[in-house]
């Protein structure tokens, strides 16, 4: 395994973003520095070894950078799992809480099929509140959600624990 100190460097703080009493963990030093956003998919790709992926799906939006990136690593499709009225098509809907709030995510409805083994992807675990969405969404589909991959995790907000499958993240904070 690789030492993540220099992706846990990369990482920004911005205060009261995207509301007040919020620190925000900023990924974007991170994406700037190509050995950096090398050594993420690389990781995650490593993860994904022998688990038979054939999808990713990557949650919106900073869930697309890695997501893509990782699906073009492994040689599979990706699918973005999109907040609500995004989607071009006939799409399926999960509801999930946020460490500050509600959302809705959604995905098309032929986006996987029971064939499909997936990795869900995303810059942050927090409440585990969209992952599950996702995996919610994924499940219908009848699809199987092999693996999540995260680059961080905010471990004081119990996501991990609420999280109904097997993860990796690369910086637990």
């Amino acid at each position: 395994m690789k030492d993540n100190t220099n992706l846990l460097k990369a990482l920004r703080d911005v205060k009261d973003f995207p509301k007040p009493g919020i620190i925000f963990k900023d990924i974007t030093p991170l994406l700037a520095d190509a050995a950096l956003f090398k050594q993420v998919i690389e990781s995650f790709a490593e993860e994904c070894s022998g688990k038979g992926i054939t999808k990713v799906v990557g949650i919106e939006s900073r869930g697309f950078i890695f997501g893509s990136a990782l699906a073009y690593a492994l040689g599979v499709g990706f699918v973005p799992a999109r907040k609500k009225g995004k989607l071009p098509y006939k799409t399926i809907s999960a509801s999930f809480a946020l460490e500050y709030g509600t959302d809705i995510i959604e995905m098309h409805e032929d986006a996987l099929t029971s064939a499909d083994k997936v990795v869900i992807v995303d810059d942050l675990l927090a409440t585990g509140g969209t992952a599950n969405a996702a995996i919610e969404l994924v499940n219908r589909l009848g699809a199987e959600v092999v693996f999540c991959a995260f680059v961080c995790e905010l471990g004081f907000l119990g996501g991990g624990a609420k999280l109904k499958k097997p993860y990796k993240s690369l910086l637990p904070l």
